[in-house]
């Protein structure tokens, strides 16, 4: 008779894989297969009630409060007027670069990521500004779209980040360190998208035009405009850095910010609240949901100690930790084409952390090469939601956008390669500020 960790073992690789292809939804997908799973390893009125009190354990966290917070800030600086301010200090930054507008839209994009930490919100938010301006100035429409789509997850990765929030509670590692992590890497994402840019109006010379030159006073005044809004950068992450406040109490300190700019710049009155409490509302259930679901996937997965399983399966494999590390990112960016990084990092950071963590590589490091890595998944089909929200914005099929955004993914994954094997584009930072112990 088969033992009971190894029917459960079946039974998740089974479920799961069974309902990404009927396209289940991954929560339910997750949720179901976990119960099912537990019935072999504790019988079908323990499992019942071992996954609801896991489920409910896993959103019970004061930490994972910040995700809401942030979550509702960004709908906030969606809607407040906030994303043109920050175009326009984009343009006079780099506008006068080859390709000046699509280099405005890679640096906008890592502008509001790093103020809102939502890569959807900043694809619709610089999409709906930015597409029109470069269609009038001559721009393909699927370039400009593909454009938007590359360079948004940057804010997955350049603080603050939600994403981060997640991998902080999964491996018990300072959020921080890294937040302070993710400058390097989001830096090089950015870097990726804008050299693709500049590559592709090389070859499609007085095709796409720069910005029009501005005065040295009025590149000021532009910039100053911005200001308030890149301010809370400075608000969230200094006060997490400086002790002042946790994580959750800055994104909390992040919606009022946003409430009263949003105000002042007039982007929404009262009466646009309720519809954005409701926006904001529906995408936490969302990840709320797929954070209780995974905690009880997590648990069947330790009970049936199947983590420990392939841990000495892949030590088995080899030990060379670059060998062990690739096969990691490639098995990532498989799993992100069809999974949201929030239940790939709650499925797949248990298993893999102890692996990375008997190599000494610092799990802060790791948290930077696993989020930029399923960063990926979110531009790449099937499931990728930044994909689809940069098209709709763009008012064109998929179909026309992934053929344009190819050599963008090429660049983003050669960073992630640089982020993997070039440990200080992450550790640097921390490391300066005392946030981890330098080596």
């Amino acid at each position: 008779m088969m033992e009971p960790a190894t029917l459960a073992g079946l039974i998740l690789v089974g479920g799961i894989a069974l309902g990404i292809v009927l396209s289940v939804p991954i929560a339910v997908t997750v949720g179901l297969t976990s119960l099912v799973a537990a019935i072999p390893l504790l019988g079908a009125e323990q499992a019942v009630l071992a996954s609801a009190q896991r489920m409910y354990t896993g959103i019970n966290s004061f930490p994972l409060l910040a995700i809401p917070f942030f979550v509702l800030a960004g709908v906030l600086m969606n809607s407040g007027g906030i994303a043109g301010r920050l175009i326009d200090a984009a343009k006079v930054v780099v506008g006068r670069a080859p390709g000046g507008l699509a280099q405005t839209n890679v640096v906008a994009n890592g502008m509001f990521g790093a103020v809102s930490g939502a890569a959807v919100a900043a694809a619709a938010a610089v999409g709906t500004v930015m597409n029109p301006r470069m269609a009038q100035d001559g721009y393909d429409r699927r370039f400009s779209a593909a454009v938007n789509v590359a360079s948004a997850p940057a804010g997955m990765l350049i603080p603050p980040s939600n994403t981060f929030i997640v991998y902080s509670l999964v491996s018990s590692t300072s959020i921080a360190a890294l937040f302070m992590a993710g400058v390097g890497p989001g830096l090089v994402w950015v870097l990726a998208c804008m050299i693709v840019v500049y590559l592709y109006s090389r070859r499609q010379p007085g095709k796409m035009k720069s910005a029009e030159r501005v005065t040295f006073a009025q590149a000021l005044a532009v910039i100053w405009r911005a200001v308030p809004s890149l301010l809370m950068i400075i608000i969230v992450v200094g006060g997490i850095l400086g002790g002042w406040f946790t994580a959750t109490e800055s994104a909390a300190i992040a919606v009022v910010y946003c409430l009263v700019l949003g105000m002042l710049y007039r982007g929404f009155t009262p009466r646009d609240l309720p519809k954005m409490l409701l926006e904001a509302g529906q995408t936490t259930a969302i990840v709320m949901l797929l954070v209780g679901v995974s905690t009880a996937l997590s648990f069947v997965m330790s009970f049936a100690r199947i983590p420990d399983v392939i841990s000495d399966a892949v030590l088995g494999f080899t030990e060379s930790p670059t060998v062990i590390l690739i096969l990691m990112m490639v098995i990532l960016l498989i799993v992100g084409t069809f999974m949201d990084p929030t239940p790939a990092i709650l499925i797949f950071v248990p298993i893999f952390l102890p692996i990375v963590k008997e190599f000494g590589i610092d799990p802060v490091h790791f948290g930077t090469m696993i989020v930029y890595n399923l960063s990926v998944g979110v531009i790449t089909p099937p499931v990728g939601n930044v994909l689809f929200v940069g098209a709709r914005v763009a008012g064109l099929r998929i179909e026309p956008v992934i053929a344009k955004l190819w050599p963008f993914l090429l660049s983003i994954v050669g960073g992630l390669f640089l982020v993997v094997f070039v440990p200080q584009l992450s550790m640097w930072l921390p490391e300066v500020m005392g946030l981890v112990a330098a080596p």
